[in-house]
């Protein structure tokens, strides 16, 4: 239980990290290019974690990894980037609250790992919490904005299953870098294409892009891999909701945005699925058969 209770918190990471990416990008990062910021987001990144674990894929990872680029990265980044820029802080990063319903959907399909009631009950709390704070009358609400958050949670949901049924014991540093890689190629002549020339970048945006690409991408993504590797995809996904969290606080704290009551509600009832919907003291933290258990050291590339 120990061992379980260290993961979340540091997968707890991850989720924090992108709520804050939420007013970064609203704030710091150029308008009208989603497929750009994508990119500046992706390949640093990537490229980052591989020259802390420089192994190139094999097998069947020469695949694998492409495709879990384009699902968790090239149209996850796309259409968050997108997303960050219609719609307020707090409605962006509520809308992604849907996603532990949704991971633990996947991963019960997939991977067999039958939600049980508590995690369904943490998700039921924080799917009403979303619904209190998206439908609280905050202005500035896009319907465009908000069905690109919807497109980027389902697809994001079957690539983190994907990602955790595939990883038997593969080093979770290098499959992060290739998967940020992967999509960050598959970016960037898509936005060549799409959106011509790179936007001019100023002072602030080349700080956002750093953060945004070194916090909320590379350290957060390793440990959430981290933690997909090693708990149960409810778990994971109950985690999630303290993205909207962050955002809702941060927006209001930073970006001046208003904290209606019916939101406050939200949060609060957000923040109590969370508590729970995750494992209890002397509950097994068992990801499922068919996944061996890794080694502490395997996510920092330790054998």
């Amino acid at each position: 239980m120990e061992a379980t209770s260290r993961w979340i918190v540091i997968t707890a990471i991850a989720p924090i990290a992108w709520g804050t990416n939420y007013y970064v990008t609203h704030e710091y990062l150029p308008a009208g290019h989603p497929l750009y910021g994508a990119a500046f987001r992706a390949l640093p990144a990537g490229l980052l974690l591989l020259g802390l674990r420089p192994r190139l894929p094999s097998g069947s990872w020469w695949w694998k990894a492409p495709l879990l680029g384009l699902l968790n990265v090239a149209s996850f980044f796309a259409l968050i980037y997108y997303a960050a820029q219609l719609l307020p802080t707090s409605v962006a990063s509520t809308v992604m609250a849907t996603s532990p319903l949704a991971l633990m959907l996947t991963a019960w399909a997939l991977v067999k790992e039958r939600p049980h009631l508590p995690a369904l009950a943490g998700a039921a709390a924080g799917i009403a919490g979303v619904c209190l704070m998206l439908f609280a009358g905050t202005a500035g609400t896009r319907l465009d904005g908000v069905l690109a958050s919807v497109a980027a949670l389902v697809l994001s949901s079957l690539g983190y299953v994907l990602a955790k049924r595939w990883n038997t014991g593969t080093d979770v540093l290098a499959t992060t870098s290739w998967q940020l890689i992967a999509g960050g190629l598959v970016l960037l002549p898509a936005a060549l294409l799409a959106e011509g020339a790179p936007p001019a970048l100023d002072t602030g945006a080349v700080l956002g892009f750093g953060y945004v690409a070194v916090v909320a991408t590379a350290l957060a993504f390793a440990v959430w891999f981290g933690g997909l590797s090693r708990l149960p995809a409810a778990t994971v996904g109950l985690l999630g909701l303290l993205n909207p969290a962050t955002g809702v606080l941060l927006g209001t704290l930073v970006a001046g945005e208003s904290l209606t009551y019916r939101q406050l509600c939200g949060l609060l009832l957000v923040l109590a699925g969370v508590l729970l919907g995750l494992p209890r003291r002397g509950s097994s933290p068992a990801t499922g058969g068919r996944f061996r258990r890794l080694g502490r050291g395997a996510m920092f590339g330790v054998r």
